[in-house]
Order: structure tokens, then sequence, then C-alpha cells
């Protein structure tokens, strides 16, 4: 399976919620997609459909695929604490999520490219590996080179809310992953223990 590149809005319609941030045409049309729109007679949803859909929501809010998830959830599950809050916590600390959260880039795709043409360093060193997980302590910049990139301070001069998990400095362009996060800091609208108990069977 490749990473998704279609249409965002259908995607967000099929699980009724603009996972990709705000939509205009979802807010038009916020149903399930196909021709016959919100007529369209569904049967009941199994309960393994239901996990299933989850982990999918997941997969693309994140734009992560099924081997790296596969590969995050067992890193999960052999640490200790509660396995689906570990399991995004692990998500989070993904460099282009933390690429995304600080605001350095719009989207987790745009972030994924600026770390994969190598445009971020950690800890002074390139790093082009999108799902490089971070530790506490690490910071996160953006090279010399590149902090006059357009698509960069365009980003960044409308930045998002701010997290409490990292510290942003504006003269360096530079942020710090301080720490893990707490479920309840963490806004994406996932219910991870219906991932878990998929994966559990």
């Amino acid at each position: 399976m490749a990473r998704y590149t279609g249409p965002k809005t259908k995607i967000a319609r099929k699980f009724h919620e603009p996972i990709y941030g705000p939509d205009k045409n979802y807010e038009r049309k916020p149903y399930a997609p196909g021709m016959h729109g919100q007529n369209k007679r569904r049967g009941k949803t199994s309960e393994y459909g239901i996990q299933l859909q989850e982990k999918q929501k997941a997969k693309y809010t994140y734009g992560i695929l099924e081997r790296q998830f596969v590969k995050i959830y067992k890193e999960a599950s052999r640490r200790g604490g509660v396995t689906g809050e570990v399991l995004l916590q692990l998500i989070e600390s993904r460099l282009d999520n933390v690429v995304y959260r600080l605001g350095i880039a719009r989207t987790r795709a745009q972030a994924r490219q600026l770390v994969s043409h190598r445009h971020i360093s950690v800890n002074g060193n390139v790093v082009n590996v999108p799902s490089y997980l971070l530790k506490e302590g690490d910071i996160v910049s953006v090279r010399e080179r590149s902090k006059s990139l357009e698509v960069i301070t365009d980003s960044l001069s409308s930045r998002p809310n701010t997290f409490s998990w990292l510290e942003w400095d504006g003269n360096l362009m530079s942020g710090k992953f301080m720490n893990y996060p707490q479920r309840t800091e963490i806004p994406e609208t996932i219910n991870e223990q219906l991932i878990v108990e998929l994966y559990s069977k």
C-alpha cells in the first residue's frame, strides 16, 4: 500500500470528521461519500469493522503506513503503561509530526517533505527520516540554509496553538521536545482502545 495522495475531503467524509483540518467541502457534505450520499442504507457495522475503521482513521490522520503502524504498536506493547496511550505518545514523537506541531509546516504531509528534503535537523544533525522517533530533550531545528524558505516562513507566520510538551524558540527557529504528551493533551479524536483490541485478537 502506497501513501494516500487522493482527495482528502473524501477520506474526511468517510470517517465523519475533518481529520485533515478545516475543510469547507466537508462542511458542505459531512456524510459518507457515494452517489447516494446520506440516503444510502448501510448495515450495522461489526465490532471488528468499528475497530478497523478506528485504526484506519489513525493511519490517515498521521500519514502512517500499515507496516510502520504495526512496528509502533509492538514498541508500545513492549513498553510499560497503558498500551493505547503509549501508542499515541510514540506517534506524536515522530519527527514529521513534531515538525507539524511546532508550526514549521502547515500539514503533516508538508512536514514529511521538509524532513525528507533535509531541511530539518535534530540536535544539530540533519535527519531525513520522517518516522524518526524523538526522545525527551531533543532539539528540532530548521537548518540555517532553509530558514528563508517561503513554505516555512509562511507556515510560521500563522503558527497554530502551542502545545505544552513542545517549547518553541522563534529567534533560533528551533523547538524542544520536552516530554511525551498526556492523552488529554493530544487533540485528535481517536479511540486508541479500539486499536489495541484489534491488534490483540
